[in-house]
């Protein structure tokens, strides 16, 4: 990777003596001496935010943007992209699964780091900051340092220090904390959850993965400013904010690249009625095989497989990682870890035999936890907003514990 530095030019006016008379060199006096001039303070560089639109791919979904800085003197312009990571790291995989992903601040020119996403079709869009000389000069210096291999590094999270959030927090330093004045106090009722899910949502593998994943820290009303995580509402929000003499902070807008993929996705409600019914349909379509046990052993090995190993990773991620939006997750009790232990029993089923009795009890704790996971959210002030996998999954678990856990006459074929 390159890292060039930005260079400050500064021009130095050279003064000389003029010609004395004829008359003061002949005089004994001293001629007056020459007053030096100071040098001329070079021109302060344009600060600007780029921001790139989502792209197809699943990384790609949440945009991007970085910090611009153009010399006054030559044009040009450098790209600080707070974006960047080595797959060479030692343990980098280790690193990733625990949460503890560092990412590093690289400078490079504007037009290498935008040949991506012409290359991918992605839109990209460059607001101008109307800053203050001063506060340009040291923004430009203090990213400069930044972006030297030894300062590059941060420890990344994707809600709280993203390539968005270093940007705001870089702007916010050089507004003296203008920004986060005028956005922490503001907020539309966006969650980190609700986000997530939205720019998910054309890839329904991410989508699952972040509705199922994320605990309550997720479901937090957002402020304006921690909203500014995705790259395109920091770029509304700077839209909004005036600088300290009221005038508005950007000073200019322009398109660098056009969109030609697909536009990020549109903001939706979300029902849990659709959801209720398909758990009911479910639930009566268990009841109408209960003769049919070795089919239902069949039906509910794969469900019992996946609720098994979603609990698993859950658990993982709330005990033994630092993934902070996945701690205390409530769809542990909807997706338990018990269920991988019916598996044994499932295939018991499919053999035509009866299980044992640890598989009933098993099924009724499944069952229970459920049920449990039903009156908490009932009971929670800040419920975790995840009634739609309660009222599709309860329904099953009830289902599978009545007619799977009593003792009945011999298992039927299927």
């Amino acid at each position: 990777m390159r890292w060039p530095l930005c260079r400050l030019l500064f021009l130095l006016l050279l003064c000389g003596l003029s010609s004395l008379p004829v008359a003061a060199l002949a005089s004994p006096e001293p001629a007056p001496a020459a007053v030096p001039t100071a040098p001329a303070e070079a021109p302060a560089p344009r600060i600007g935010i780029v921001t790139m639109q989502p792209g197809s791919i699943f990384f790609e979904r949440f945009g991007h943007d970085a910090i611009v800085v153009q010399d006054p003197l030559s044009g040009q312009a450098t790209s600080y992209n707070f974006g960047y990571f080595d797959p060479s790291e030692p343990d980098f995989i280790g690193r990733f699964i625990r949460g503890e992903m560092m990412y590093y601040l690289v400078a490079l020119p504007l037009e290498q780091d935008l040949s991506y996403y012409r290359e991918s079709g992605r839109g990209a869009n460059l607001q101008w900051l109307d800053l203050s000389p001063a506060q340009a000069r040291t923004l430009a210096a203090s990213l400069a340092e930044r972006a030297k291999p030894e300062n590059a590094r941060y420890r990344y999270d994707y809600y709280t220090a993203n390539c968005a959030t270093m940007v705001r927090d870089a702007i916010d330093g050089a507004l003296g904390g203008g920004l986060h004045s005028q956005l922490s106090g503001r907020s539309r009722g966006n969650t980190y959850r609700s986000e997530s899910v939205r720019l998910a949502s054309p890839a329904p593998w991410m989508w699952l993965g972040f509705d199922i994943g994320l605990g309550p820290f997720a479901d937090q009303p957002l402020s304006r400013w921690q909203e500014a995580f995705v790259p395109m509402r920091l770029a509304d929000a700077l839209r909004q904010v005036r600088n300290s003499d009221g005038r508005p902070l950007v000073q200019a807008e322009q398109e660098l690249l056009p969109h030609r993929v697909a536009p990020e996705p549109p903001e939706s409600a979300r029902h849990w009625w659709p959801w209720l019914l398909c758990g009911l349909v479910l639930a009566a379509g268990v009841l109408a095989l209960r003769r049919r046990r070795r089919l239902l052993g069949g039906l509910a090995l794969p469900l019992w497989l996946f609720c098994g190993i979603a609990g698993a990773l859950l658990t993982f991620l709330w005990g033994f990682s630092a993934h902070q939006a996945a701690w205390a997750n409530r769809n542990l009790l909807q997706l338990s870890p018990l269920c991988l232990l019916l598996l044994p029993g499932a295939i018991t089923l499919l053999r035509g035999r009866v299980p044992g009795a640890w598989f009933r009890w098993t099924l009724w704790a499944v069952a229970v936890l459920s049920l449990l996971g039903l009156v908490l959210h009932w009971l929670s002030l800040q419920a975790q907003v995840n009634l739609q996998w309660i009222v599709l999954l309860l329904p099953l678990h009830v289902a599978l514990a009545w007619v799977l856990g009593r003792r009945d006459p011999p298992v039927t074929g299927g």
